[in-house]
């Protein structure tokens, strides 16, 4: 099922909305070298609140692009991996990874210049 990403009903453009999110970025990121438990993910990708953290792990999962696993153990042991299509996410992920790093100097010189330009003088 595809449509126009541009119309703001389309489920196209509601998965890119989601692909698109800062956290569902860098979770897949921590999960690309595998499982994670749900406390390592929120170590790794810090500032995410646990509210956030949970929200996103779960919209992911309906998804299809994470797995949780429940072990029934004491205490509780949940596990959350990459599927085949969240491997398949974390390709293109990876390159917006690379390039926002290999450009980041030019962003930040962009950046101070506009403001040097729209910054008004002080009296």
């Amino acid at each position: 099922m595809q449509g126009n990403p541009y119309d703001r009903d389309c489920p196209t453009r509601q998965l890119l909305d989601r692909i698109g999110d800062q956290w569902t970025v860098l979770i897949v990121g921590a999960l690309v070298d595998g499982p994670l438990r749900f406390t390592q993910i929120g170590k790794r990708v810090e500032g995410i609140s646990q509210k956030v953290l949970t929200q996103t792990l779960r919209s992911l999962v309906r998804d299809g692009i994470l797995t949780r696993t429940a072990y029934p153990v004491i205490p509780p042991r949940v596990d959350y991996e990459l599927t085949t299509l969240g491997r398949n996410l974390s390709e293109p992920l990876d390159l917006l990874d690379r390039w926002a790093r290999r450009h980041m100097d030019q962003v930040s010189a962009a950046r101070e210049a506009f403001d040097a330009e729209h910054t008004p003088a002080s009296a």
